[in-house]
């Protein structure tokens, strides 16, 4: 049986999956300071490629997804793993975008899991590395598969 302690740990790190989702799908890069630790590892290198702290990386989605016509975040089926002031979760996100090469737009779908860790601060928990471990992808064109991992 779960502890209010255990409910209320998850329930905040359940709150910054999704805070992080949001943030990104609103292209509101400042607000991934408020889910991650100022020394956080964002590691997007089997999806994209690119790995980095959180200012790299908030600079990485300012470019990247620039061009990008419209993006939304779905997570589900999240697994926790705390140990006092550390925990970690496995967590299934399905991303699809609508890409265009100017002459017609495209929706793609990625298929991936985040794996987070975390640590309890003063001011609740923090995302302290995010990693993408990719699954599957859908309808990528080719012209984009060409600039992606294999």
């Amino acid at each position: 049986m779960l502890t209010v302690q255990e409910m209320s740990d998850r329930f905040e790190i359940q709150d910054l999956i999704v805070g992080y989702c949001y943030a990104v799908d609103s292209r509101d890069w400042d607000a991934l300071d408020q889910y991650f630790t100022a020394d956080a590892v964002i590691d997007y290198s089997e999806m994209v490629g690119v790995s980095g702290s959180l200012g790299e990386i908030k600079e990485f989605l300012a470019s990247s997804l620039t061009p990008i016509l419209a993006f939304q975040h779905s997570v589900s089926t999240t697994r926790y793993s705390i140990d006092g002031d550390r925990a970690q979760t496995k967590t299934v996100c399905t991303n699809p975008m609508t890409v265009s090469d100017g002459t017609r737009a495209e929706t793609l779908v990625f298929g991936l899991w985040y794996i987070h860790d975390y640590v309890r601060t003063p001011a609740g928990w923090r995302i302290s590395r995010l990693y993408e471990q990719k699954c599957y992808r859908m309808n990528v064109p080719d012209w984009l598969a060409a600039q992606l991992p294999a």
